[in-house]
Formats: structure tokens, C-alpha cells, sequence
């Protein structure tokens, strides 16, 4: 019977310790591997440009693949646009030689969105008798890029907002989650979106990587549940100032650097009838 290893990564598919555990599991026979990277996908919300998630993802699964072909172990793997219990599931029930184990590959418990939502155990549940490993990847191992989340609205075309994202950029890699939270059905929903799309693709356009989406309408709750969901390294919120600021009179900034456990940034933009372009 054929040895065919299913590896569940995204984030962490290029780390060290999954190559390492891979390398191992070579070393006991000559297993046939494929490994699924899951693109991540909001809660709820409606994406803007949800591509560049699938590109990061892409990038990560052929590092990993690359390496273990350098190395002599029979690898392919997809991209797939779905939650990573879904994707096991499709997986078992789909791939060819059948599936022999299962491994996953998560950040750490305190910078890991599978593992909030108890991904592990709902896999090894999914799995039945098919055995279960979890790779940890170190601390040291990330690929470098941080994530930031970028919440805002009316602000979404200022200057100060773009400025603040262009200096993140530029100190170091980083991709950026900008949401908008909005009532969806509500008449403000197509211009939240059109001022998330002017912003987003001017960065993207900058060579900066960027997506979006809009979001619960409550910037706390969006924020939070974004943070809970997925990988979020750095909070930036950006508001008008002061009183103007609705956000502020409900004292976002301090709930969220008290709830969201990651550094917050906040920048402050006058309100202006121009939009800013990228």
C-alpha cells in the first residue's frame, strides 16, 4: 500500500519544522505527499480583491514544494479556497492512492487563527482512524511578512492613512487586511466598498500587498472577530479626529489595544472631499 501523506499548511508550508518533519517521514519509506494549502476566508463580510490571498498561498505551497523535490520526496499540492476541515475532508474522500496520515502545520497557539477555531481537534475528528500529526512552527520560522489589519471607512482615501501604510510597508515585509466595517444592506455599503477598492488597488499597484473586504458593521466586533479568525500581528485604525470621530466617542482605540492582544497604531485624518489616489 502506497504511503500518501496529506499536509494541511498555509502560513507556515515553507517553515523549517515542516520540511524537517517531512524530511523525517522520507526517511522511514517513500511516502507519496501532497499538501493543500487552504486560503483562508473571512467570517462573513463581502472580499475585495480576494486574489492576492491565493497568490500569498501560492508563493508558500511552491517554496515548500521545491524543497522537498530537492530533496527526492514525490510532492505535489493545490491552492484551494476553503477552510482547512473542509479541505481534509475533500481531500480523503478525493485523492488518489488513498490518504495513509494527516499532518498540520499551524503557528503557535498565541499567533495562530487555526488553532483558536480548534482546528487540530476537528481535523483529527474528520480524519476517523487516519492518524493525526501537528507540526508547530517556530516562532523564528515565519516567513517574515507580518500581518497588519487595517480598519477604516470614511478614512479609506485620506493621506495620512495612506502614508501610514506606505512607512509600514517600507520597514519591513508586511501584507495588509483592510476592512471596512458597514452595514451591508445599508446604502453606505457601495461607497465603503468604492473607497476600499480606490485604496486597495493603489497599493497593490505600489507593489504593496493588500486585500479587503468589508466587514461587521461594528469596527470592534470586526476587528476582534478578524483577529480571532486569522494570523493578525499589528492593528492600524484609522479615524477622523476627536469628537468627529464616532469610533473614538466609543473609545475604539483603547478596546483594542485591551482586546486584541497585538500592538494597535492609530492615525488620525481630517475629513476631506478629495480622495487620495495611489
Amino acid at each position: 500500500m502506497t504511503r500518501h501523506v496529506l499536509v494541511i499548511a498555509n502560513e507556515t508550508a515553507a517553515s523549517g519544522s515542516l520540511i524537517a518533519k517531512l524530511e523525517q517521514t522520507a526517511a522511514e519509506g517513500d511516502p507519496l505527499v501532497t499538501v493543500i494549502a487552504p486560503v483562508n476566508q473571512p467570517s462573513e463580510g463581502y472580499v475585495v480583491y480576494r486574489d492576492t490571498r491565493r497568490a500569498s498561498a501560492g508563493r508558500r505551497l511552491d517554496r515548500t514544494l521545491e524543497t522537498l523535490r530537492r530533496g527526492q520526496i514525490r510532492a505535489s499540492g493545490m491552492v484551494v479556497e476553503t477552510d482547512p476541515v473542509a479541505a481534509v475532508k475533500d481531500a480523503l474522500a478525493q485523492l488518489e492512492p488513498p490518504v495513509t496520515e494527516v499532518i498540520v502545520s499551524t503557528h503557535p497557539k498565541e499567533r495562530s487563527g487555526w488553532l483558536n477555531r480548534n482546528v487540530v481537534e476537528r481535523i483529527t475528528k474528520a480524519a476517523g482512524e487516519i492518524p493525526v500529526d501537528h507540526v508547530v512552527a517556530a516562532e523564528a520560522e515565519a516567513d517574515g511578512e507580518a500581518n497588519v489589519l487595517v480598519v477604516a471607512n470614511q478614512t479609506l482615501a485620506s493621506a495620512p492613512l495612506l502614508e501610514r501604510i506606505r512607512a509600514r510597508a517600507q520597514s519591513g515585509p508586511a501584507s495588509f487586511l483592510i476592512i471596512a466595517p458597514q452595514e451591508h444592506a445599508s446604502a453606505e455599503q457601495q461607497e465603503a466598498e468604492r473607497r476600499l477598492r480606490l485604496l486597495v488597488g493603489g497599493l497593490r499597484a505600489e507593489g504593496i500587498e493588500a486585500h479587503g473586504q468589508i466587514a461587521h458593521p461594528d469596527p470592534h466586533t470586526a476587528a476582534i472577530q478578524t483577529v480571532h479568525d486569522e494570523r493578525i500581528d499589528e492593528i492600524i485604525v484609522s479615524t477622523f479626529p476627536g469628537q468627529k470621530s464616532g469610533w473614538l466617542r466609543r473609545d475604539l482605540v483603547d478596546r483594542l489595544r485591551r482586546d486584541a492582544g497585538v500592538p494597535v497604531d492609530h492615525v488620525v485624518s481630517k475629513p476631506v472631499r478629495e480622495e487620495v489616489t495611489a
